[in-house]
């Protein structure tokens, strides 16, 4: 029994489409048993997937269309003992999740792997705590800063629709990073790895806690990033000036970015980020609160993921 949770409004409205030409007709056509669950308003795919999993006890099986904000709404709902078990249609924008799992852009294709050839296998979740938003997990990153500030202007950004429409999503990611570049206030970092390692980052502009290697549409912050070692990869970059950033962000698509001094890689299964003012904090992209502390964790195997 399959449980499909569908968000319409993704790929600039076309996720209803996708899923009445594409999806539904193969489950039908195979005469799978499946029920659908269909999202109004922000919130309503972590109610359902809630809902879903009060009887934790048995294997639950969810297909999830949307993008990674959608899945980052299923995973708030979850329990932590790896009972759930996902599969990911990816309509989104940026699609760093199915990018980094090699899961296909193509919703028949990807629904094809889920359920014919796609393993099962466990993936790390992170957990972001701060006083200002609670606490909220991420299946691809967390930030806070600059990477933050870029996703609070995409959530509410009409450029953005109209690179989604015209299936170049991610541009919508890099010219608003350009734009957010000299605008965004760097400030003093600092972080404190596994609860003994203390680093001063000097002048912050952003430091990225990672499940998986990419980010913003594309940008492989932390290419050596492992979903499921049980460890975060972190990407902080402090003490470089603007314009060094500048030719330091595109070399990110391809993970040189660490070229450059200022900025840096951390591994560790926990970290305290703290800033000496308020901050755009974000998970998955999502971003709900600025603060000047989060506390960052990996939920190791806390969810079971089909891949290729």
């Amino acid at each position: 029994m399959y449980h499909v949770i569908v968000n319409p409004a993704s790929r600039s409205g076309k996720g209803l489409k996708i899923w009445q030409e594409q999806i539904e007709p193969v489950l039908k056509r195979e005469k799978l048993s499946y029920d659908v669950y269909f999202s109004k308003e922000k919130g309503d795919v972590t109610r359902i997937a809630a809902e879903l999993c009060r009887h934790d006890d048995k294997p639950l099986s969810l297909i999830v269309l949307g993008g990674d904000g959608t899945m980052n709404e299923v995973v708030q709902a979850l329990p932590p003992n790896g009972s759930v078990t996902l599969g990911y249609i990816p309509t989104g924008s940026s699609n760093d999740l199915a990018r980094d799992l090699g899961i296909p852009r193509n919703p028949s294709a990807a629904l094809d792997m889920i359920l014919h050839s796609g393993k099962t296998r466990p993936m790390d979740l992170g957990l972001l705590s701060c006083t200002e938003g609670g606490e909220r997990r991420f299946c691809v990153s967390c930030g806070l800063g600059y990477d933050a500030a870029v996703c609070e202007e995409v959530q509410h950004s009409q450029i953005k629709t109209f690179f989604n429409r015209i299936g170049l999503g991610k541009l919508s990611y890099l010219g608003i990073a350009l734009k957010q570049l000299f605008s965004t206030k760097a400030i003093s970092g600092r972080l404190i790895l596994d609860g003994e390692t203390f680093i001063d980052i000097g002048t912050m502009l952003f430091v990225a806690g990672m499940i998986h290697r990419f980010e913003g549409g594309g940008f492989m912050f932390c290419p050596k990033a492992d979903d499921s070692d049980g460890l975060l990869d972190l990407c902080a970059v402090g003490d470089l000036p603007k314009l060094l950033v500048l030719f330091a962000l595109p070399t990110a698509f391809h993970g040189k970015h660490y070229r450059f001094k200022g900025i840096t890689p951390y591994r560790a299964g926990q970290f305290i980020l703290e800033a000496d003012a308020p901050l755009w904090v974000h998970t998955d992209g999502e971003v709900s609160c600025r603060s000047q502390k989060i506390a960052v964790s990996c939920l190791r195997h806390a969810v079971q993921i089909i891949g290729p």
